[in-house]
C-alpha cells in the first residue's frame, strides 16, 4: 500500500534527482523509495550478521578478573574527571 510521504529538501537537490530519475527512467518517488529501501535492508542485514571473533581474542579472554562489584561506567567518569581536572 502506498502512502504519501513530504519531504523538505534542498532546491538544487531535488532538481538534480529529477533529472537524474529521468535519466534512468524512474520517476523521483520510486527512486526515493529504492534508496530508502536499500539503506534499510542493508541496516537490518549488518545487525543480523555475527561479529567474527577471531582466535587471539578468544584466547585472551577469561584472562582479565574483576570484582563482582565492579561498575565499569563509574570508573570511566572518574578517569574524565580526573583528565580533565
Amino acid at each position: 500500500m502506498d502512502s504519501k510521504l513530504t519531504l523538505k529538501l534542498n532546491k538544487a537537490v531535488i532538481e538534480q534527482a529529477k533529472a537524474y530519475a529521468k535519466e534512468q527512467q524512474i520517476s523521483l518517488s520510486r527512486l526515493i523509495e529504492n534508496y530508502l529501501a536499500t539503506i534499510t535492508k542493508s541496516k537490518i542485514e549488518s545487525d543480523k550478521r555475527e561479529i567474527e571473533i577471531t582466535p587471539l581474542v578468544k584466547s585472551l579472554s577469561g584472562i582479565a578478573k574483576v570484582e563482582g562489584d565492579f561498575d565499569e561506567k563509574q570508573m570511566y567518569r572518574d578517569y574524565l574527571l580526573e583528565k580533565y581536572k
